[in-house]
Formats: structure tokens, sequence, C-alpha cells
């Protein structure tokens, strides 16, 4: 899967940096075209001239080549490669890259990547698990970018803990399956919608809920990942997403979110209705605040138009639908009903007494269930794993229908 594949490989201050070495080797033998980008503290750990040999192209350390004036373009850099692998990467060289400092050329070539950008951290455990540090990932992770979980063992500290950076071999199988992966929704349209949705009552109050949006911006991401073109529907969430295959659709309301997502869905291939929909609005949204009374303020609910119902009637028969069912008790049973109700190929259940998932949290446990009722119950996860875990069975699904 590398043979011809450009990739970009930049080297950061860090003892792992030898490991780049074999690195660079296990990537020229599976096919990969490769040039080095050295950061000026990279140097002290390894030396241009070794990876020059292994790589057969000149590392670039530089902006300028001060002998002639010539320079090195990040530019041209970023538009070149196919894949921009950061392998160590440092705690610094990540909180630059989270917070917009381009100080040398490997991170000016970062900013003008176009290409994935995959990130191998390595340091040690008490830096890796600092909050500043985790944050800078989280944000990464926000951006678009893909990172390689560092290893648990021992450490140049010493110490023992997580902070290694993946051996060679492994971040090799990693990219490997990347690129395999990364095409297999190419050419599919994916519609999601995400978040909660405000009912208005009067100009500073609403009826809500508490989701987060961290799901559905979650599987949005996926998909991009995969080559999909991406139509995110999206609630009031407090969420960035930077991905130039994700074309985000803010509303506001449930008949906001009826009114995008009804116009997108014929052109979709494939459609997840990940948002928590109000069920109810107020009868009388009014235009100027409510004032506080010594009597009971009663208030008179109507429904909103079920979404996914409404255009799992209308679906063709190509699009594949996927549901979310957020149940408190019988969660199988009802969760099955909205599936069959809705006319969905899909859905996917949570609980809410399942510690760890649910509304604003990082983490979910879900079920998936499909039409002919098979079950496949899935461990407590980041929704980022969970949304792999969503996307691999809507792919299995159209394979099986031959769909894909």
């Amino acid at each position: 899967m590398l043979q011809g594949k450009k990739i970009i490989l930049g080297i950061t201050g860090s003892i792992a940096a030898y490991k780049a070495a074999f690195l660079t080797r296990l990537l020229v033998r599976e096919g990969a075209e490769v040039k080095i980008i050295l950061t000026p503290y990279g140097k002290e750990f390894i030396t241009p001239v070794t990876l020059a040999t292994l790589s057969k192209n000149t590392v670039l350390t530089e902006f300028f080549k001060h002998d002639d004036g010539s320079w090195n373009s990040h530019v041209d850099l970023g538009i070149w490669a196919d894949a921009m692998l950061i392998a160590p990467a440092t705690a610094n060289t990540i909180g630059k890259m989270a917070n917009g400092i381009a100080d040398n050329l490997l991170l000016t070539t970062y900013f003008s990547a176009r290409c994935p950008v995959i990130v191998a951290p390595a340091m040690d455990l008490d830096m890796f698990r600092h909050p500043a540090t985790l944050r800078n990932l989280e944000l990464l992770r926000s951006y678009g970018n893909l990172i390689i979980e560092p290893a648990t063992g021992e450490l140049a500290s010493g110490l023992e803990g997580k902070g290694r950076m993946e051996e060679p071999e492994k971040i090799v199988e990693w990219l490997k399956d990347y690129f395999k992966k990364k095409s297999r929704f190419s050419g599919k349209r994916v519609l999601i919608t995400a978040g909660p949705t405000h009912e208005k009552l009067d100009p500073v109050r609403f009826i809500g809920n508490y989701s987060s949006g961290k799901m559905g911006y979650a599987i949005a991401a996926a998909f991009a990942s995969e080559g999909a073109s991406v139509e995110l529907v999206s609630g009031p969430v407090q969420i960035s997403l930077n991905n130039p295959a994700v074309n985000i659709q803010k509303v506001t309301s449930a008949d906001e979110m009826n009114e995008r997502a009804t116009a997108i869905f014929p052109d979709m291939d494939i459609v997840v209705f990940a948002a928590a929909v109000a069920d109810y609005k107020p009868e009388n949204q009014l235009n100027s605040k409510i004032k506080r009374t010594s009597n009971n303020l009663i208030l008179t609910l109507v429904p909103n138009e079920d979404i996914a119902g409404k255009l799992g009637r209308q679906r063709s028969e190509n699009q594949v639908l996927v549901g979310f069912a957020l149940e408190s008790e019988n969660g199988e049973i009802n969760a099955a009903k909205k599936l069959s109700d809705k006319n969905l190929d899909m859905i996917v259940l949570n609980k809410l007494n399942v510690a760890g998932a649910g509304f604003d949290v990082d983490t979910n446990k879900i079920m998936i269930i499909g039409k002919d009722n098979n079950q496949k119950e899935f461990e407590l996860k980041s929704k980022d794993d969970v949304a792999k875990d969503i996307i691999n069975e809507i792919f299995n699904l159209m394979i099986n229908r031959s769909y894909a």
C-alpha cells in the first residue's frame, strides 16, 4: 500500500530519533519516496548523512542554503506529499503545531501541508500526561491530524510508563492500514446530523438537552479521513473541526435542522442521524422576555417533526441510513422499534445507565442493531474509536449489499 507514496518524515529533538533511521529504511523498502525534514535539535540526536543515505534524498534542515541564497520551499513540500509523518514528535513540537508557531522548516511545512498529517509522540511519561500536552494533542485531533499513540514501557529516563514512540514496524503497518482504508468511502457523500437543538421560549431562554455533539463530529472526521465528502448539519456545540472534506452547516432549532437535512438528503449515499433533536418545542415562541410572577408558568409544547422518520420514508433503495437511540430502560426493544419505524438500516444504541457513555463525555459504549436484529456490542472506548467502529459496520453493510 505504500508503493509510490510520497511521504515527508519530520524528525524532532528526541532520543527516539534513532528509531527514525529504521523507520526510513522500512518506508523505502515498502516502495515509498521519503523526504526528511530534520529540526535543529533533531540534528543533535541523528545526523543528516545517515538519513540521506537511507532515504536516498537530501535531508532538509534549514530554510535557506547560505552558500548560494536558494531556499527550501515549505509550500512545495506541503503540496508534494501524500502524507506527512512526524516521528518522533516532541512535546515542544506538538505544542507549536497546536498553537500556530512556525519557527523552523518542519513547522512551516506542517502549516502548508495539504495532505494528512500523522503524529507519533515521544517523551517521558510525566510530559505526556501533563494537561498541556493532552490538550495540545486534542487540538491536533480537532484540526484533523492523526495520532499514533505512544507505547508503554521503559523510557530514556529509566522510568516505566506511556511515552515511548511506537516501534517503526508498527508505524509502517499503521500507515499501510491507513492508506488501505483511506479510499474506502472515496466518492461517497455522507450527511451527518450532530449536537442538540435549542427550541426558543423567548429571547433569552430555550428548551434543550445535554448533547455535546462529540459523537457526531467524531463520525464526520472518521468518514472524511477515509475519503468521503461530508455534510455536517450541527446544532449549537462548542467543538471545532477544520477539515476540507467536512462542510459544517450550523443550525439552532429542530425546524432548521429538518430544513437543511431535507434539502441535502436526496443527493446523499449515507446518512447518520446522530443529533439529539428535541422532540417538542413551545407552541408559542415569544419575542419579549417572560417576566417572573408569583403564579405558576404553564408551557404548551407541540411535537417537532421526526426528521429520521420522515427521511426514512423518502429514502432510495441504495441509500444507507443509520440512527441513534439513547435509552434509559428496555434499550434493545426500544432501539429495534425505532429501527423499524424509521426504516433505517442500523441503529446505534446508547444506554443512559452505563458509566462513561452518553452526553458530554469523551467516551461511549454502544450496541449496533441491524435490520435482521443482529446485535453487536462494543466495549467502552473513546468517541473517536467508537466512530471508527460505526463506519466499519457501515462499510461492511455496503459490501454485503454491493453498494461500496
